[in-house]
């Protein structure tokens, strides 16, 4: 139940024309067990680029479940440098690795698929 209320939320934040910046803040995370989101390693999802943002350092991935935290899929924000970003453009495919301090999602490797 606590999935489907987060997917629910989320798919409403979406449709409503919230962005994500980078962050999760102000993201309902019911049902996620923050104590592994703050202290993870790399985690590995699969998504597609819905937005990207070098200049802020900053991409917006729609990415399937991520099983290492107990995420379901989402779409949301990830910093990331202006020369990883550099070869992607809206629309691509990518694999890609991040870490989490805090709240904050950081791009640590990003590939086309």
């Amino acid at each position: 139940m606590k999935k489907l209320y987060l997917s629910v939320a989320l798919l409403f934040a979406f449709a409503s024309g919230a962005q994500a910046e980078g962050s999760m803040a102000g993201m309902n995370m019911d049902g996620m067990d923050m104590k592994e989101v703050q202290s993870s390693p790399a985690a590995h999802a699969e998504g597609t680029v819905k937005a990207i943002d070098a200049q802020g350092g900053k991409v917006t991935l729609m990415h399937g479940p991520v099983a290492a935290l107990k995420w379901p899929a989402m779409t949301m924000g990830f910093k990331a440098s202006a020369q990883q970003l550099e070869k992607f453009k809206v629309g691509d495919k990518v694999a890609f690795d991040f870490t989490m301090e805090g709240s904050t999602a950081t791009i640590v490797d990003i590939r086309k698929e």
